[in-house]
């Protein structure tokens, strides 16, 4: 399939994502001088912005691509939460099925820039079992509500408490009773299991755990082919792909490359996100019934528009069409 003629499938599909959910919020400034006070860079700011984070993230690519897309993570009921719900809401995603918890603070992670360049992150957040979906919220109903009208799901774990090895072992029965493809990109430090599920999306140092692989020395290759065979192993997922930065993307089957992509990327500027687009245009590729190499070529189109852009961002079909080959 073409980009084209996925995009144009993806318009009929409804994508569930479920995991940890945030507030992505920028501060954009200048630096002109240093500190009297200690050696730190004084920032003018000139502006802020806010986008959705995390698992809200990947909900807001798949909305970007055309597609339908339903959330369900945990946020609180504060000012955080309702600018997050404003965007969603503006991005026409459903989010209906979150658990708004007055107790627990909504995620934000704040990014102090200068022009291109991240000075610092700051981080509020609860701790992890605050944001997890236990059984006395009424998830099951929830989750068996969402998923009966899904036509794939998207585990987006970034380890802040929401997926829980309960609550993944429940996500994958449902889709197995349902015949729905499940894509996961995990935290391998969590140690879930997620055996035998339809996707992961590990990047290059994630997969590396995932393979139980120390860092390559300096000068020593990325052992791709022992990692895949490694991880196909342990979890057998039916397809692997690896983000591997400016390297492209790996995808592998049965623990076998079959191909290596080189990134569509013109220029790096920010990779904030970058995984979020992977797991959403991949996922929305296949559910359309893309083969892999079709799915991770799309997904590699749509990867190298978000990091040619500054901040958390999307890819729309416009800009994946009008790269060389889109409507081919």
């Amino acid at each position: 399939m073409t980009p084209a003629a996925i995009l144009a499938a993806f318009r009929h599909l409804r994508i569930l994502v479920i995991g940890d959910v945030m507030l992505d919020h920028y501060i954009w400034g200048e630096v002109t001088r240093i500190s009297p006070e200690a050696p730190v860079p004084v920032i003018h700011v000139m502006r802020e912005s806010h986008t959705a984070g995390g698992a809200a993230n990947v909900a807001l690519n798949l909305a970007a691509l055309g597609g339908t897309a339903e959330l369900i993570g945990t946020f609180g009921d504060d000012g955080a939460g309702k600018s997050l719900v404003q965007i969603l809401n503006q991005a026409s995603i459903d989010c209906s099925r979150c658990l708004i918890d007055p107790a627990t603070p909504t995620i934000v992670k704040t990014r102090v820039m200068a022009r291109t360049q991240q000075l610092c992150r700051i981080d509020r957040e609860a701790t992890r079992h605050s944001y997890a979906l236990e059984a006395g919220s009424g998830i099951d109903a929830r989750l068996e509500a969402a998923m009966a009208q899904a036509d794939a799901v998207i585990v987006s774990d970034y380890a802040k408490g929401v997926i829980t090895q309960a609550l993944l072992d429940r996500l994958i029965a449902l889709a197995d009773a349902r015949g729905l493809l499940i894509a996961v990109d995990p935290k391998p430090a969590r140690s879930l299991q997620f055996h035998g599920v339809g996707l992961i999306t590990p990047n290059r140092h994630e997969a590396l755990e995932l393979a139980g692989l120390p860092e390559p020395g300096p000068g020593e290759a990325y052992p791709l082919t022992e990692i895949c065979r490694r991880i196909h192993h342990r979890l057998a997922p039916n397809l692997l792909v690896i983000t591997l930065g400016a390297d492209g993307m790996a995808v592998s089957r049965e623990g076998q490359v079959q191909q290596v992509l080189a990134t569509e990327a013109r220029e790096v500027f920010d990779v904030s996100g970058a995984g979020d687009t992977v797991i959403a245009s991949l996922t929305a590729a296949l559910a359309t019934g893309a083969t892999a190499v079709e799915a991770a070529s799309f997904a590699n189109r749509a990867a190298g528009v978000v990091v040619s852009k500054m901040g958390t961002a999307t890819a729309t079909p416009d800009e994946i069409l009008h790269l060389p080959g889109g409507r081919g």
